[in-house]
């Protein structure tokens, strides 16, 4: 059990974190708010544009027909939509509600890992991108079996990378429909079954140009989803500075923990590697990411994105870490988990939003849709991927699949697109 900081307010000790726990996440029922009417309005559009945005980017590329423009957009798309996307693809409803509930139980040390984002970004703009964007890949993997020799040893790495996306991706998934079955009628698995049928329909038909341009607008949502939040939360208590100055009395500020003790939950050099380590992995060495930076027309422009990037990472998360404080400004001399009004460390900003936003039409909405923008870039994401690595990796090297014509072999990467994803939504559907 991890002992967490007790602050004067007299904050809960000895409760655990519920990061493991999807269904612990971001659950409204425990002050038995349901969706109004502009909710529902405000929900519904953030479905609808993305779902058009894949039927737009069908249209206009009916014409093309070659894998390499279905899963890289041709190594031409538009450097500023690539560059939102990037971050898109890393956020999911875990950032949006995970960030905040470690910042408002445990401090700010955990935001010391932006400064292990910097030396991370180096190594991936020095390093990785000049060597893999050169190689013209179009799966990461292909990479292992040039360096190596070795054929085996690029189905392997294939085959960790789609286990691991299916789990990630159930796990996305699942949380936030949970939320959504809460506060609407919908069902936990109708709510799944919803987001994986829009996503799956939209990477289906618009391919990688459709998972970017939803990545943009589901971004853009999210950020403005948690400002909004913020910024009015802020409002009412009387500014960021109160906000400050209540977080600073409650032992919620902390930045320079030296402790070297590999004990201690964080400390400045365990967050600072866990950084670099972040860094290089979600966006140096993953497929999802890799598609976005091969997908721009030279090297200089995806060397470009990668500090892009950098800066929209630093911007979303003090975003999401200042929600943390926002939130324990507002439940410092009440918090919701030791009154019993919430049961689990990851409501508290969904309950923040329905407890003190919730009488402002669509507040909730816009929220929830802002949570839902994770789901549905992650998963379109990881499904564009998921469906590149298995067509590249294992498919086409295939005597009967390598002799296929382009038009040919983009419709099994549709195909691919489309029932791919229905494997990776039932895993969490069994256990529910």
């Amino acid at each position: 059990m991890v002992t967490m900081k007790t602050s004067p307010e007299g904050l809960a000790e000895g409760t655990t974190s519920s990061y493991e726990d999807p269904e612990a996440m971001a659950t409204f029922d425990t002050i038995g708010y349901k969706f109004q009417a502009a909710d529902w309005v405000v929900f519904s559009l953030m479905l609808v544009v993305s779902v058009a945005i894949g039927v737009i980017s069908a249209v206009r590329d009916r014409r093309k027909v070659t894998t390499q423009e279905f899963l890289l957009g041709g190594r031409n798309m538009p450097p500023p939509a690539v560059a939102i996307s990037l971050l898109g693809g890393i956020i999911s409803a875990i950032s949006i509600l995970g960030n905040p509930t470690e910042i408002y139980f445990y401090g700010t040390q955990i935001s010391i890992s932006l400064l292990g984002a910097i030396p991370g970004t180096i190594i991936i703009n020095q390093i990785i991108i000049p060597i893999l964007y050169n190689l013209k890949l179009i799966s990461l993997n292909e990479y292992m079996e040039r360096r190596y020799k070795s054929p085996a040893l690029r189905k392997l790495a294939t085959l960790v990378s789609l286990i691991t996306l299916a789990i990630y991706m159930g796990m996305c998934l699942y949380a936030p429909s949970l939320a959504l079955s809460t506060v609407t009628s919908l069902s936990t698995f109708g709510s799944m079954a919803i987001m994986g049928a829009i996503v799956t329909f939209y990477i289906t038909i618009g391919g990688v140009k459709a998972v970017v341009y939803t990545d943009v607008l589901q971004t853009l949502l999210m950020f403005g989803g948690v400002l909004a939040v913020v910024v009015l939360c802020c409002i009412e208590l009387g500014g960021v500075g109160e906000v400050w100055a209540i977080a600073e009395r409650g032992g919620r500020l902390e930045f320079f923990n030296m402790d070297t003790d590999p004990y201690v939950r964080h400390t400045f050099w365990s967050t600072f590697l866990l950084g670099v380590f972040l860094i290089v992995n979600s966006i140096g060495l993953n497929q999802t990411t890799y598609q976005r930076f091969a997908s721009v027309r030279t090297l200089e422009i995806s060397k470009r994105l990668s500090w892009f990037f950098l800066f929209g990472f630093w911007v979303l998360w003090i975003l999401f870490f200042f929600s943390g404080l926002v939130a324990f400004a507002v439940y410092s001399s009440c918090d919701p988990l030791t009154s019993g009004k919430i049961t689990k460390q990851d409501q508290i900003i969904p309950y923040l939003v329905t407890d003190k936003l919730g009488h402002l039409p669509g507040m909730s909405g816009l929220f929830v849709a802002s949570v839902y923008g994770g789901v549905l870039s992650t998963l379109s994401s990881t499904g564009n991927s998921g469906a590149c690595m298995v067509w590249e990796d294992f498919l086409k090297p295939l005597p009967y699949f390598s002799g296929l014509s382009e038009s040919s072999a983009t419709r099994v990467v549709k195909i691919l697109c489309e029932y791919l994803p229905f494997f990776f939504f039932s895993k969490p559907t069994e256990s529910s």
